[in-house]
């Protein structure tokens, strides 16, 4: 299969020290750390109740407070705020600078990368956006608001509009640019932006549009960022982001926004846009069972390498840089190393450098592979390879390979052929990608590649699964359709209104391959998702099939209840300024949530709605979970019909899931 080349046509970013493309490339090519302690108040709690040294931690501490934060004053500034007011309802123009950073970040991306590219959006232009599903700033103060009500107390003011912060941003996105083809948020964890980025590819190579928004947002709640990552021990220690360094201990997390434009490339020439560099190929895959949910695969990233240098027709060794997705994590260094010494590490004659943004912001999560797709893009312009900082002793394991981590900026030689490029993200539940970039010459002659056939077969719907309330079944569910009934309740156990209500969920454990103590820990959202996809797995009519070609994707949300850790670590301050007794403060904080472990981490993480039947079913193509509020189902549905028809995938598992009533 072919990949139609794909000009990008815009830039957008708002990054650590990086409010621009061309200052983020300043920041990378003179090596700059900017990463820095959390701004005062950003934690809305006392720091000192939740610091600690490394060996003086317990539950409910962390080690560090540093980070990549973004000063993102007057983001707003030039945006039509009449547009952009009309998609809150209630909203008024001069609400909009309190809008949670989320918005905010995406916005001013979204904004500056559409202006270079001097397009207004229209029918034919869409968005899709990687963004982290982890509660906001906003989503927690609002959450915080309404529990603490509850019991007669008063929290900080929140915006309910933030609690609809996984889809929303990219609706608001499109209804302040008149992005009128339709916009919808993804979550594939840390590689979320460049698998937004191959949706887009594929919508234009289909030819369902002229123009798409790619990439990805992070405004996750910071401390529940730093608190998460302390339990999972993957938290540095020091505060400090050393990729590849041989004393490296950890990733420091990172906030921001980028984002590009794309157009079909021939479409880029006929327009006469100024084209910023090509996507050649994309590879996407998951690691299905691999070895954990939490732990790399190089199985898994060498397919998604493979992939995308297969479909670009172009051989790696072509390669003159490649942006790496190393945090600075022994294991997850050291993985990428040996995937790439497998894939791209054949047939080279001189050294190929590498490197990693995150030395010099921390990790983006979500936007992290789109920032490393910046940066390239800056680098091709300016001729000029980045050093990664921190880059005085590299893991042993680099000493093997053809790989070099430079220390100082290098120039990048103009040859016969453009500079190529290749980006890698991999995130937890075993999404792996990686993108194909070339410099764009307006000399060199493209051979036109058609669009991508698309089968008109019919797609079957070959199983069924629901659960709706206490209706377990699909069979039970179209029951209620067929006859009319109501399978609403009055008096549910804890609510008040109204509501369908499910009071338990059953798995037959003999078929599970998680501990049931680890399943304890996790949201009812992802078990949900388990109980009915193992319904609609049993009714095939032959084995549950396996493999590189079959997907799962998920229509779902952020549940609120992922917040009542955020309230618990702030209980200890909000008890203490009430007077209340350590005794009573102690009860309060286990009412909200327990401790947070490993198993409660991954057991909230929203891509793991998707990636856990990954791992359960073995299924290691392409996998995320769609937000696009009511119409998230629909998206996923969606997707999968699109992979069907262009060949991507031969089975797809889709579901949607909400447990928030």
């Amino acid at each position: 299969m072919s990949f139609c080349p794909i000009a990008i046509v815009g830039r957008g970013c708002v990054l650590p020290g990086a409010l621009s493309p061309e200052r983020l490339g300043d920041v990378s090519t003179s090596g700059l750390d900017v990463i820095a302690e959390a701004p005062p108040g950003r934690w809305r709690i006392d720091d000192d109740l939740v610091l600690r040294r490394p060996d003086d931690s317990g539950p409910d501490t962390t080690w560090s407070c540093r980070g990549g934060y973004v000063d993102d004053s007057g983001t707003l500034e030039g945006i039509d705020r009449d547009a952009l007011a009309s998609a809150f309802a209630g909203l008024g123009v001069d609400d909009l600078d309190a809008l949670d950073p989320v918005f905010r970040h995406l916005l001013r991306a979204g904004r500056d990368a559409l202006t270079e590219a001097a397009m207004a959006g229209g029918d034919r232009t869409g968005a899709v956006v990687g963004n982290l599903s982890f509660p906001t700033a906003g989503m927690a103060r609002h959450a915080e608001q309404v529990w603490l009500a509850s019991v007669g107390r008063a929290g900080a003011q929140g915006d309910p509009r933030a609690r609809f912060m996984s889809g929303l941003p990219a609706h608001a996105l499109a209804r302040a640019f008149g992005l009128n083809a339709g916009a919808f948020a993804i979550d594939a964890a840390c590689a979320s932006s460049l698998v937004a980025i191959e949706i887009a590819c594929a919508e234009l190579a289909a030819g369902r549009v002229d123009a798409m928004v790619a990439g990805a947002v992070n405004a996750a709640d910071d401390l529940f960022l730093h608190m998460g990552f302390r339990a999972l021990e993957a938290l540095s220690p020091t505060g400090r982001s050393r990729p590849f360094h041989a004393e490296a201990d950890g990733l420091v997390p990172a906030e921001g926004a980028a984002v590009v434009v794309l157009e079909r490339l021939e479409d880029a020439i006929a327009a006469g846009r100024t084209i910023h560099g090509v996507i050649r190929g994309v590879g996407l895959s998951n690691d299905g069972r691999g070895r954990g949910l939490l732990v790399p695969s190089t199985e898994g990233q060498r397919r998604a390498l493979a992939t995308a240098y297969r479909v670009a027709g172009i051989a790696p060794s072509r390669l003159g840089w490649v942006e790496c997705h190393a945090t600075g994590t022994v294991v997850g260094d050291g993985t990428e190393v040996a995937s790439m010494a497998a894939v791209l590490g054949d047939g080279r004659s001189e050294t190929l450098p590498i490197g990693s943004l995150k030395a010099n912001m921390g990790h983006l999560i979500t936007a992290a592979g789109g920032a490393g797709l910046l940066r390239v893009l800056e680098a091709m312009r300016r001729g000029v390879l980045p050093p990664t900082p921190h880059a005085d002793r590299t893991i042993d394991s680099l000493s093997e390979t053809p790989f070099e981590v430079l220390a100082e900026a290098r120039p990048w030689p103009e040859r016969d052929e453009p500079r190529l490029a290749g980006v890698s993200a991999f995130g937890f539940g075993g999404n792996n990608a990686h993108v194909v970039v070339e410099q764009w010459r307006a000399e060199r002659r493209w051979a036109a590649v058609p669009a991508t056939r698309t089968d008109d077969s019919e797609i079957a719907v070959v199983a069924l699964g629901a659960r709706v309330g206490e209706l377990r079944g699909h069979r039970a569910f179209a029951e209620v359709l067929s006859e009319g009934s109501s399978a609403i309740r009055h008096g549910a156990p804890g609510l008040s209104d109204p509501s369908v209500h499910a009071e338990r969920v059953r798995l037959p454990m003999t078929a599970m391959r998680f501990p049931p103590r680890d399943l304890e820990q996790t949201l009812p959202q992802q078990l949900l998702l388990m109980e009915v996809a193992e319904e609609a797995l049993g009714r095939l009519a032959r084995p549950t099939p396996s493999g590189e070609r079959c997907a799962v994707l998920v229509g779902m949300q952020c549940d609120t209840a992922v917040a009542r850790h955020g309230a618990r670590w702030r209980m200890a301050d909000w008890g203490r300024r009430w007077g209340a007794s350590e005794a009573w403060i102690e009860d309060a904080r286990d009412r909200f949530a327990p401790l947070l472990g490993a198993a409660g981490v991954l057991g909230c993480m929203p891509n793991i709605c998707a990636n856990r039947l990954n791992s359960q079913l073995d299924w290691r193509g392409p996998s995320c979970t769609l937000s696009s509020e009511e119409l998230s189902g629909l998206r996923a549905l969606r997707l999968a019909e699109r992979m069907l028809r262009q060949g991507t995938i031969d089975v797809a598992l889709v579901a949607a899931v909400d447990v928030c009533a």
